[in-house]
């Protein structure tokens, strides 16, 4: 309910092309159990109550053997991070399987090599994180500005939990995107007090595209 309003500026950009993309490389943070590395899950399938989206197996089997990612469904299992985005994209994408990742102490340049692995153009790469975490909506508002340049300027060096709780996967995206020359626009940037009324405590969120580069 705080959140839905941010994320839904970068889903609905995917809605005209849903024939376009089959695969979701779905990166996130663990917030219940600590993960060393990137965790991926051994189930078949997630669900939500629009139905079952099938995960990738030969994609996460290929990125087990290269040894970029674990198989650990334990922090999975609480894990709200990832299926939060779910029911946007089975509402715009319709039919596609996923690869749902958990990205822990892993370093950006570890990150950007999965997402070059599985990366093409059947294949979106979706980043979930909030911004900044409980200050008060004035100081939230400047940390959240600071972190969107880094955002903007694909300086995966700068930001920390401090600045988004999924940073490890936020930087490692940005990574990639500074390797593959991508471009980034700012879609939202707001925070929880907009829903809640609350202004001394308030969750900050944005929205970003990155796009590639069209091909000469």
């Amino acid at each position: 309910m705080y959140s839905g309003g941010v994320a839904a500026k970068s889903f609905v950009c995917i809605a005209p092309l849903v024939k376009t993309f089959a695969r979701v490389l779905l990166i996130g943070p663990p917030h219940y159990l600590p993960v060393r590395g990137i965790a991926a899950p051994s189930v078949r399938a997630f669900a939500t109550p629009l139905g079952e989206i099938p995960v990738d197996g030969p994609a996460i089997s290929s990125l087990q053997e290269s040894g970029l990612v674990v198989i650990d469904d334990e922090p999975h299992a609480p894990e709200h991070a990832l299926e939060v985005e779910l029911p946007f994209l089975q509402i715009v994408l319709k039919n596609f399987t996923i690869v749902p990742l958990l990205v822990g102490s892993a370093r950006p340049e570890q990150v950007a090599s999965i997402i070059g692995a599985l990366i093409d153009e059947r294949t979106l790469l979706v980043v979930s994180t909030d911004l900044s975490h409980y200050l008060d909506e004035a100081t939230a508002r400047k940390r959240d500005q600071a972190t969107a340049r880094a955002i903007e300027s694909l300086d995966f060096s700068r930001l920390g939990p401090q600045d988004a709780c999924g940073c490890s996967a936020l930087n490692g995206a940005l990574c990639a995107a500074r390797e593959g020359g991508w471009k980034v626009e700012r879609l939202a940037l707001g925070n929880s007090s907009a829903t809640s009324g609350d202004f001394g405590s308030v969750v900050g969120y944005g929205a970003w595209s990155l796009c590639a580069a069209p091909r000469s």
